[in-house]
């Protein structure tokens, strides 16, 4: 299944739009952020590549300047961020994905996903090209077990007790970069993007899961509208920036 509608906790920012009052982001009109994945029978992605690309895109929307300011997309991304974070995951291969493309959005690349971001839209209103693309049916496998990641990259850590589709885990990597994201400065922000948001997914070591939920990070916790219970815990934002500005451990 690759669909997902989640929604995220910060672990240490009280001014982002998820740690509002439950009763004040219900509330809100409900907008969610459409991730479209080509995924091609015969081609299909890497897991880990999807991911990562998919974080990425969340990234590159929320940098455009498109979605800032007075830009022509920011004033659904400020009503999205307003109310429950929501993002849904699609596939779409041959003629489908010629038609996602065709509708307003921004194509982000891995090596050899593609998965294409398109701005918020309300809950109930989706553009009949995106609303008829399949939520299930396609599942993404690594051929090889990603290795390590390269010292200083802004690392996405997944629960390893959890087991979440490919969308779900597409979506919850967008959570977790996005999270990072609020946390950065403007300078931080600026030298992520100037490496084209450079960052890993990966499943966390056992024994390393419970102290990068406590260590200050970014933590997702999901909205319990998909495969997993309410307020699990599913992904830590490490990023360099975020990591140096912790106080020592005592």
């Amino acid at each position: 299944m690759i669909s997902t509608e989640t929604a995220g906790q910060s672990g240490n920012d009280s001014s982002s739009p998820f740690q509002q009052e439950q009763t004040d982001r219900d509330a809100a009109p409900q907008f969610v952020l459409p991730l479209v994945a080509r995924i091609e029978r015969a081609e299909p992605p890497a897991r880990t590549d999807a991911l990562e690309t998919a974080a990425r895109a969340v990234l590159v929307l929320l940098s455009d300047e498109r979605a800032t300011g007075d830009g022509e997309w920011a004033e659904a991304v400020r009503d999205w961020q307003d109310a429950r974070i929501r993002k849904v995951v699609r596939r779409a291969r041959g003629a489908e994905w010629r038609r996602a493309e065709a509708l307003p959005g921004i194509t982000v690349r891995g090596r050899e996903a593609e998965v294409r971001v398109h701005p918020p839209v309300p809950l109930d209103g989706w553009p009949k090209d995106l609303a008829r693309l399949q939520v299930s049916g396609t599942e993404l496998d690594d051929p090889q077990p990603p290795g390590p990641p390269a010292d200083g990259v802004p690392v996405l850590w997944f629960n390893p007790a959890l087991e979440m589709s490919a969308g779900k885990e597409m979506a919850q990597a967008g959570h977790g970069a996005q999270l990072a994201w609020w946390e950065l400065s403007e300078e931080e922000r600026a030298a992520w993007r100037a490496t084209g948001f450079t960052l890993a997914v990966r499943s966390a070591a056992p024994a390393a899961w419970e102290a990068l939920t406590r260590s200050g990070l970014p933590v997702v916790r999901d909205a319990g509208f998909t495969e997993i219970a309410p307020g699990s815990c599913t992904v830590v934002a490490d990023h360099p920036a975020l990591r140096s500005a912790l106080p020592p451990v005592a």
